[in-house]
Formats: structure tokens, C-alpha cells, sequence
């Protein structure tokens, strides 16, 4: 799934504020303006810790140009700040206070203001305070935006009372949530996305006096009361003042029921007066207000009633709060009915704003407001990748989602939110929960009891949070390892991938979908439908990608014969969503060309529904249907009639809920289709128990990251490397040898980790909990010395591991051509010429695609692809000092060069660097025998064919594969690759006879 950076786009902000413009809008009694920036050259540009103006972006093109210019117009002096900006990502400037100094002192002011060259461009543009910590790049963050919708210049005033806190990233967890104004470190402004454009601003200055209404604000405990009918709501009214100072001058709140849906002296006891926090009052001082409901016998739908508060003194709660008396006696509500009746119930009562609400998904950092969830019926929120709450802790993602499920409780029919994320590799968006390997990595250790244990774990640890719906697994087929997805699928053979779906009921459980309601399940999804793993390079259009969200251009006996046939296995296991991709599907010789896979109706609707008979609901990827041809109400209308039943709209939710209802109404898009998608989405919901248990169970919180959670990671991680080479008996490493560590990847948690790691793309270094390579190996080993470097001394040591590879990437980002390639860095290379020159010596390639050896490997002894194995290093050492044997098999072919792109199993030209399925072993006894074991063989793979004993079959052809390796050795040519590498495909099949024979032509062609 495709996530536009998080991190600090100004569209994901939450309590977007108006404020006040232009002019003399300060009191008589105003101290004259403090400067800040009058940009004529008193602030240099320069990076912290020192004082200076310097920009930003999410990679090399989205940070903006900046100029100090002369303009005959600057409002104040002769310069203004100009620039220029085309931002895909996010990008912006910041003035950082020099670290070295005091903090600001701005609390004697009322707010900030500028002056504001306008485009009229009609772009949200965000603005950022920087208080408290330590320095401007620890500090806490507080936003707020203006919208520049209007020609030349205008001075913006912004009292400091419409900055919110930032509640999608704080750069150091958050501190006090408090802003307090008094060690202020600057401010920043993101610029928009999606174009060209520049800008001016002028003038940066505090203006006003700071009044109490600063510094005290009157909240509420919640916005949302429900209540079941008859029942009392305690309304819980807090003053609160920044530094916790008692306040210095009365704060009167009057309060009175009004409004809402339910109805004065029937429904509820209405309420009228005041409350009166008198000066000298301490912060945190709380007064309750009942709202007692009232009791019929009439089964109803959910009633609101607001509670207006009138604050003087304080700043008032950003909105009233309101008691929801709950619905009652419906038969929806009924969990005793069948699924299918509680959803025709529920159907038949629905508006058709509300069913679209249904359709609708946001990011959670989106919402303009948390009451949209209630305003547009949303039906569903999710986290992109590295959108986290703050603290990243489960708790805090508990805390979040239930907040979010609270106003779901504001609407009619109470319907629960669905909350989903891309648990990928683990809970991958947390902080210190379990990370497993990736998907190339979990295909590798050819064991689907693996893929099953990675998806419980990642099911329990994802609902103990509250998150009831996981974005994953990905059925793609890899074909092409220039592709930036390759990590994410479990290998270019069908038959693998399918022998992997294990990992549905891993995080499912029963394929009925009984076990959903428990709190260790997830609703899986299967993406992405179908063939985004057979792109062609070069067919992207997507900014600078080259492969991902191209064309896969196959006939349709090789659609059906290798990416479809993952998803029907998908089905047959119960799967509750499908994800489609972003890419398009050119079937040769059905004269349509390239259709995008949101848009192919004959695909999801004809083939996914109808043939394969599924009838679980189709989620779109991220912003997807903006690719599909045509205007916006086109790209609804064409979606949702192919088939796609909920839309990911991350920031264009209000458009969508109003362009799909509008849609329906002319008649475009039928009730029947709207009424199939809604029914499908409220059956998961109901299976999944949300009606009856919206909100978190977190009692399975203290397993997330445990010894026996990260013992299943261990064990996935060991059993995913892949032993290429083992010349002279290398491997496995003894306990007694001086051990030299050398290389980019040995001791670093985040490239081990990879892409999707607690941010979209993943990064360097140590993000999360966990053991690197090298931490597992001193905690195997005794002597181990180490330099990244390799700049150390090498004398004195028996033998070298140089762990060298990638950095993490997600998606198109990291195909090749995009700024990545399949070799290895230069400093990579320099570490692995030192080390196996000096001594023996074993290369761990760490990467979630194979990386071209070239004419080092002949000065390489022991040779493993250890893919991206997760945040358990432990479980690499282990078969690195023979506490396991190594038993992973390639899932992918490993190519000469890239020359030889795309190569896969069944190729009719077959010449690679490793096949399809090679493996050694480091098992004390390898199989013997020579031809006669072989023929033997053949007799037993026959009889465990015809019983269809797979265990026996496998555990035949394995022996069989180990003879024919130890001959192979490191002389591997075409003509034994090829009926080798076809042996695999075969086992997986369970052709076991046959796959002996292709061993035994393998054996001969030696």
C-alpha cells in the first residue's frame, strides 16, 4: 500500500483553526511587537544547533528554495524570505533558535503574526511552534494552518490559543502536552503538495498581551457520554492552567442542555446553570454535571444531547459535549440473531448518507475534526505507515482508537468503526513490538507451521492495541527483483506463495471466521489483486518509480496459472478483505490494453466475486482510484462499480462521502451495489464483534514484545537464512574462534528490520527494540571483535562475517532505477575485499532482494542471504554458530546480473547464480548414495504421491535435493539449475515423483 509521507504534511493535522487577519486588530493597551524575522539578513541560513533558517523534505526534490530578495513591496524593510517549491512527499523551512543559548520567553504575548505574499491558490499552508525541551529538534510541536486564498500581501495574526497539539508526530514522544510558551525554540511551515509554486513572507513578530484566557482553558473529560437509557451521564468540567499556577481571576462556566436529537422531559431531564471556579482556584480543579436520561419500552436508534457550556474567564472546550442515550431493542443490536439478519436489519434502516459513510475510510491524522467520524458516518479509519500516536506505547494506540470509537457512539446506529493498519512484518508500526522477518524471508524457511506462528503473533499483538483489521499478507508473486515491493512477497513461485497463506488462519483463526470475535484475531486482507508482482520495468507512470503500480502484461493462462491462483486459496481459507492494486492488467490478446486493477470490474466483480465466491468486502489502496482515468466523480463512479466496496480515502473523505452519495442519487451508481458493499462491510464488523465490544481488550498488551512472542520471531529468523555457499566447512562459526565483525549491516536494528518499520519507508538505525546480528552473535560466540568499517586490525582473528546489504526502502521507492541498485555500496564492498583477504571469511547479505555478487564471490567462503530478518538477531547467530542447522531455500532465483532480469523458475532459458530452491545444509549428516539413493528415491516419492502423505513427500524429496546439492557444489550450470530449480516448484505441487526426477537430471547434468 502506497503512504504519501506522514510525518509532517500539513493535510494530516488535526484542529485546523481559523484566526484573525491583516491589521491593527491589538488593543490600545499593547506593548509595542517583539521581532522575530525580518528576514534582512539579521538570521543567517544555517543548520541547528546553530541559529538559522534551513529547510526540509521527505527526499532530495521536496525541500523548497530560499532567498533573502529585495522587493520594492516588502511591508517591513527591504527584503522579504522568497521560494520556490514542488513538494510529492512534505517539505518546508524552520528558524531554529541556536541550541547553545536560552530558549525564547514568549508568554508575555497574545500570538505570532506575519506578513503573507498570497497566491491565491487556494492551498492549506501549516504553521508550527516549537516549545519547550531541550532544543528546536526535541521540542514539542504545536499547529495550526491558513489557507491562501487570497492576492498580494496580508498580515496574518494568530493568537497563540488556536495552536493544537500535534497529535500525528512529536519528535520526541511529547512532553507535556502543555503549550506553555515560556522556552519557545522557533517555528516552522510546511508548504503544500501536488505543484509547482512559490512564495514570500515578511515580518515574523509577537504582537498583544497575554490574558488569562491564555494560559487557562476549561476541557471535559470526553466529548462523547453514552449511556444506556435510563441511566445518568457525569459530565466531568476541568480548569487547567499552563505550569499548573492557580488561576488568578474567576472562571464562570454556564452549561444547558439544547439541541441534539433527543427530546426535553421524554427522553432526558434537562439541565440549566453555572459553575464557578473562583480565583486562586488550583489547576486541575473539577466540577460534575448529571444529564439524567429517561426510560421507555420502545426499541430506538441512538439520540444525542448536547451540553452547551458558556465559558468567561478560560478557554473554552474546543466543542460541547454531548450525551448519546444509547440505542436499545433493535434487532441489529440482537447478538443472538444470525450475522446475515442483523445486517439486513441494520441495511433496511440506513440512510444513504450513512451507507456511504460505510464506503468511507480516512487516515486517522486526516480528520479536520474528531466529530467528522460522527458528521460523515465514517465507517473507517486506519494508521499509514508511521502515522502513530503520541507516545508510540500501546497503551497510546488504545487510548487513540478508543477515542475514535467513542464518537462513532454519536451516531444514529452506533455503527463501530473498523481501525486497520499494515502489520506487515509484526505490529511493524509500534514501538518494541515483535518484528518478524519480512515475507521473502518467512517464504525462505519453505515451512508454512512458520507463516502460521508470524501471523498469531502479529494478530495478538495488533488487537491488543484495538486495531481489529491487518492490511496484510501480500499474495503477490515476485517476478522481477527490480521491483521495490520484492520483500513483501513470499517468493516467485505460486505454489510457495500459496504453501504460505497458512498465515491467514494464523491471524483469522477458523476459516468461518468463528474465532474473529477473540482477542488475539484480526481481519486479514489479501493484495493486492491481482498481478502486482509482474509489473514490467519501465512501465511505471508514478513520479519517479520504474516498475511498481506499472502493467503486468501476461496471457491469461499465465494470469490464471500464476497470480490468480494465490487468491483462490485466499478465499477457500476465509480471508475477510481484498485489497486491489495499484497497477494495471494487460491481458495479450483481449484487445483492451492496460486496465488499473480499481477500475477492472471484470476482474473483482467477475472473477474475485462471482468465479472465486468471495464475500468479504474490497478495500482500495491508498488514494488508488485517483489513477484511474478521468475526473473525480468518475474515478468514484468507476471504482465502486467494479466491485470496490470501501474506499481509501485518506485525506479526501468529505469530497468522496458527498461525490458517492451524489453518484447514487443521479443514478450512476445503483442502490443495489451501494447496499452489496455496506452489507459485506457490516458482516465483518459483526463477525468480528465490534457491536458488542468496540473498544480495545487489552489484556493481551503485556505479550506485545515478550521472550515468547520474539522466541517465534528467533525461530522464523533462523530458519529464513539461506546458506548459497559453505566452501571449506566455514560455517557453522565455533564458540572457540576469534571472530572478526565487520559491515553496514551488523549492528544496526533498523536496516535489519527493513521498509514498513515503525515508518513507511523504515530507516537506519535503532528505531525499535530488539537484538542485532552482531549483539546475537556476542551473546553466541567469546571473542568477536568488530568494525563497521573493517578499519580494526585483522590480525590475530580465525575467521571474518561481513553483513553487508540494503537500507530499508518501501514500495516504488525502492525499485531499481529509482536511485537503487542490486550491488553492493562501495564501502560494502571495500569491508568484504579487507576482511576475506585477510582471512576466511563468511558475507551475510542482508536485503530484501538479491544483491549481485559478482566477481567477489570466489574470494568468499561461506556465502547467506539472511533477507530482512526482523528484530531478532539471535535467531541469526544461532544458525551462524550451529545452534540450528541452516535450512532455508532460496524463494526467489538469484541472478548473475542484471542483465539476466526478469529470471524465474520454469524459465525456458535458465542460467543463474543460484536456483530457485538451493539451499545447503550445515546438518551433521548430508544424504549420500549417488545415483542408486536417487532411484530409490524415486520409488518412495511415487508411493508417498499416491498416498498423498505430504509430510513423507517432502521429507523424500528433501533428501533427494541434499544428495544433488553436495554434487552440485559451487559448479552450478544451466543445465542442472534448471531441472533443479523445477524440482521445487514440483514438491511444492506435490508431484514428489517428479520431483525426484528433475533432481536425478540435475545430478546427472553435473
Amino acid at each position: 500500500m502506497r503512504r504519501t509521507a506522514l510525518l509532517v504534511s500539513a493535510t494530516l493535522l488535526t484542529g485546523l483553526l481559523p484566526f484573525a487577519v491583516a491589521g491593527p486588530a491589538s488593543g490600545a493597551d499593547d506593548p509595542a511587537p517583539v521581532p522575530v524575522d525580518n528576514f534582512e539578513g539579521e538570521i543567517p541560513f544555517a543548520n541547528p544547533p546553530a541559529e538559522g533558517i534551513f529547510t526540509w523534505g521527505s527526499d532530495t526534490d521536496d525541500p523548497p528554495t530560499l532567498e533573502l530578495a529585495a522587493r520594492d513591496d516588502a511591508p517591513q524593510g527591504e527584503k522579504v524570505l522568497s521560494g520556490t517549491y514542488d513538494i510529492s512527499g512534505y517539505g518546508g523551512f524552520t528558524h531554529d533558535f541556536a541550541f547553545d543559548k536560552p530558549a525564547h520567553d514568549w508568554s508575555a504575548s497574545k500570538g505570532i503574526r506575519f506578513w503573507w505574499d498570497g497566491r491565491n491558490n487556494g492551498k492549506k499552508v501549516n504553521f508550527e511552534l516549537k516549545d519547550g525541551g531541550a532544543n528546536g529538534e526535541a521540542s514539542e510541536l504545536w499547529t495550526t494552518s491558513f489557507t491562501d486564498d487570497w492576492t498580494g500581501w496580508k498580515q496574518l495574526e494568530i493568537p497563540f490559543t488556536d495552536f493544537t497539539y500535534r497529535t500525528d508526530y512529536q519528535p520526541v514522544g511529547g512532553i507535556d502536552q502543555v503549550l506553555g510558551l515560556t522556552e519557545m525554540w522557533g517555528y516552522a511551515l510546511t508548504l503544500p503538495v501536488g505543484g509547482a509554486d512559490q512564495f514570500a513572507m515578511d515580518g515574523v513578530e509577537l504582537y498583544g498581551k497575554a490574558d488569562q484566557s491564555l494560559r487557562a482553558n476549561v476541557v471535559t473529560d470526553a466529548a462523547v457520554y453514552p449511556v444506556k437509557e435510563g441511566r445518568s451521564a457525569a459530565v466531568k468540567i476541568t480548569v487547567a492552567t499552563t505550569g499548573s499556577a492557580p488561576i488568578e481571576e474567576p472562571v464562570t462556566v454556564a452549561y444547558e442542555t439544547a439541541g441534539g436529537t433527543g427530546e426535553s422531559g421524554k427522553d432526558y431531564t434537562p439541565v440549566q446553570g453555572e459553575l464557578t471556579f473562583p480565583a486562586g482556584t488550583a489547576s486541575g480543579t473539577s466540577r460534575t454535571v448529571t444529564v439524567a436520561t429517561l426510560r421507555d419500552k420502545a426499541g430506538e436508534n441512538a439520540e444525542t444531547v448536547p451540553l452547551k457550556l458558556t465559558v468567561t474567564g478560560a478557554k473554552a472546550p474546543a466543542e460541547n459535549p454531548q450525551v448519546v442515550i444509547d440505542a436499545h431493542g433493535l434487532p441489529y443490536l440482537d447478538a443472538k440473531l444470525p450475522v446475515k439478519k442483523r445486517v439486513a436489519d441494520l441495511l433496511s434502516r440506513m440512510s444513504l448518507a450513512e451507507k456511504a459513510g460505510q464506503m468511507t475510510q480516512a487516515e486517522r491524522g486526516a480528520l479536520t475534526t474528531p466529530g467528522d467520524i460522527a458528521s460523515y458516518d465514517l465507517g473507517s479509519l486506519l494508521s499509514g505507515g508511521g502515522s502513530t500516536p503520541t507516545p508510540n506505547t500501546p497503551e497510546a494506540w488504545a487510548k487513540m482508537i478508543d477515542g475514535f470509537q467513542l464518537r462513532a457512539q454519536a451516531t444514529r446506529f452506533q455503527i463501530p468503526l473498523i481501525y486497520g493498519v499494515d502489520a506487515v512484518h509484526g505490529h511493524n508500526n509500534l514501538v518494541g513490538a515483535t518484528i518478524m522477518p519480512h515475507n521473502i524471508g518467512i517464504g525462505a524457511t519453505r515451512d508454512p507451521q512458520v507463516a502460521y506462528e508470524a501471523g498469531k503473533v502479529t494478530a495478538a499483538e495488533v488487537r491488543a492495541t484495538g486495531i481489529p483489521w491487518d492490511f496484510a499478507p501480500c499474495l503477490c508473486v515476485t517476478r522481477d527483483e527490480r521491483w521495490g515491493r520484492t520483500y513483501e512477497s513470499f517468493g516467485e513461485d505460486p505454489a510457495l506463495v500459496e504453501s504460505m497463506e497458512t498465515v491467514v488462519q494464523g491471524l483469522q483463526g477458523a476459516p468461518s471466521g468463528k474465532d474473529l470475535k477473540r482477542n488475539d484475531k484480526v481481519l486479514a486482507t489479501a493484495k493486492h489483486f491481482v498481478a502486482d508482482g509482474g509489473t514490467e520495468y519501465g512501465s511505471s507512470t508514478t513520479g519517479t518509480y520504474t516498475i511498481d503500480q506499472g502493467i503486468t502484461k501476461v496471457t491469461r493462462q499465465e494470469l490464471e496459472a500464476v497470480h490468480l491462483a494465490p487468491y483462490q486459496d485466499a478465499v477457500d481459507r476465509g480471508v475477510g478483505t481484498v485489497m486491489p492494486s495499484y497497477s494495471s492488467l494487460d491481458i495479450l490478446g483481449d484487445s483492451e490494453g492496460p486496465v488499473k486493477m480499481h477500475a477492472d470490474a471484470a476482474m473483482i466483480n467477475g472473477v474475485l466475486k462471482d468465479r472465486m465466491g468471495f464475500d468479504g468486502f474490497v478495500i482500495s489502496d491508498w488514494q488508488a482510484i485517483d489513477q484511474i482515468p478521468g475526473d473525480y466523480a468518475s474515478d468514484v463512479r468507476t471504482s465502486v462499480n467494479a466491485g470496490l466496496d470501501m474506499i481509501m480515502v485518506p485525506y479526501a473523505y468529505k469530497d468522496f462521502h458527498k461525490t458517492l452519495s451524489d453518484e447514487v442519487t443521479a443514478g450512476r451508481i445503483s442502490g443495489k451495489r451501494i447496499d452489496d458493499a455496506v452489507s459485506r462491510i457490516l458482516t465483518q464488523k459483526f463477525k468480528l464483534g465490534l457491536f458488542e465490544k468496540p473498544y480495545a481488550d487489552t489484556s493481551g498488551a503485556s505479550a506485545i514484545g515478550s521472550a515468547k512472542h520474539r522466541a517465534v520471531a528467533r525461530e522464523a529468523a533462523a530458519e529464513s537464512q539461506v546458506l548459497l555457499k559453505n566452501a571449506g566447512g566455514v560455517l557453522p562459526l565455533k564458540k572457540s574462534q576469534k571472530v572478526y565483525v565487520a559491515g553496514s549491516n551488523a549492528d544496526d536494528i533498523g536496516n535489519q528490520a527493513g521498509g514498513w518499520t515503525i515508518t513507511w519507508q523504515g530507516s537506519s538505525g535503532k528505531i525499535t527494540d530488539g537484538t542485532t546480528i552482531l549483539e546475537g552473535m556476542r551473546k553466541a560466540g567469546s571473542a568477536v571483535t568488530y568494525s563497521k568499517d573493517a578499519s580494526a586490525p585483522t590480525d590475530g582473528h580465525d575467521v571474518g562475517v561481513v553483513v553487508v546489504g540494503e537500507t530499508p526502502y518501501a514500495e516504488g521507492i525502492g525499485d531499481v532505477g529509482n536511485g537503487n541498485d542490486l550491488a553492493f555500496s562501495a564501502a560494502d564492498r571495500a569491508a568484504v575485499d579487507k576482511v576475506c583477504g585477510a582471512m576466511k571469511c563468511a558475507v551475510l547479505i542482508v536485503s530484501g532482494r538479491p544483491q549481485l555478487v559478482g566477481d567477489q564471490l570466489g574470494d568468499i567462503d561461506a556465502l547467506v542471504a539472511s533477507w530482512l530478518p526482523g528484530t531478532e538477531g539471535d535467531g541469526v547467530a544461532d544458525v551462524l554458530y550451529g545452534k540450528r542447522a541452516f535450512t532455508g531455500q532460496l524463494p526467489l532465483t538469484w541472478p548473475k546480473s542484471e542483465a539476466q532480469l526478469p529470471i524465474n523458475v520454469g524459465d525456458a532459458s535458465y542460467d543463474p547464480q543460484f536456483p530457485y530452491g538451493w539451499g545447503l545444509t550445515t546438518l551433521t549428516s548430508v544424504p549420500g548414495g549417488g545415483t542408486s539413493a536417487l532411484k530409490a528415491l524415486a520409488v518412495a516419492a511415487a508411493v508417498a504421491e499416491k498416498a498423498g502423505s505430504e509430510t513423507a513427500g517432502r521429507a523424500i524429496v528433501t533428501k533427494a535435493r541434499l544428495l544433488v546439492q553436495q554434487k552440485m557444489g559451487q559448479t552450478i550450470t544451466a543445465a542442472s539449475a534448471k531441472p533443479f530449480a523445477d524440482a521445487d516448484h514440483l514438491l511444492l505441487t506435490g508431484r514428489y515423483g517428479q520431483a525426484v526426477a528433475k533432481l536425478t537430471a540435475a545430478y546427472r547434468a553435473v
